[in-house]
């Protein structure tokens, strides 16, 4: 799909997760189907805007909002850095950084190899 289309599924997938809201429980909110949200988060679908709207209503937020927010970015929403992050969260910035020098020490590894 167009550029455009997988902004508007990022940003829909942004504001669900930052409001920690699975797909389901965004499609019940916004009276939707599940994986018509699932389809417009992958940018598969286009979403009319009486969706969009239905959407962002759900998510306590107006369509401006939605497209003033932050400007979101495939990498920034990368499931696997999600899940690094899951995993730090509640640690101690001890603990952050050894992970930090653990990751950087694979990733040179690698870079040499």
């Amino acid at each position: 799909m167009s550029d455009l289309t997988n902004h508007i599924g990022e940003k829909i997938r942004y504001y669900r997760k930052e409001r920690k809201l699975s797909q389901e429980e965004l499609a019940f909110k916004a009276a939707l189907h599940n994986t018509y949200i699932g389809q417009l988060e992958r940018g598969e679908k286009n979403v009319t805007v009486e969706s969009l709207a239905k959407v962002c209503s759900a998510l306590d937020i107006s369509l401006a909002e939605f497209f003033q927010g932050p400007n979101v970015t495939p990498k920034m929403l990368s499931l696997e850095i999600e899940q690094i992050i899951a995993l730090l969260e509640g640690r101690s910035k001890a603990d952050q950084q050894k992970v930090l020098s653990v990751i950087e020490s694979l990733l040179q590894w690698k870079d040499n190899r």
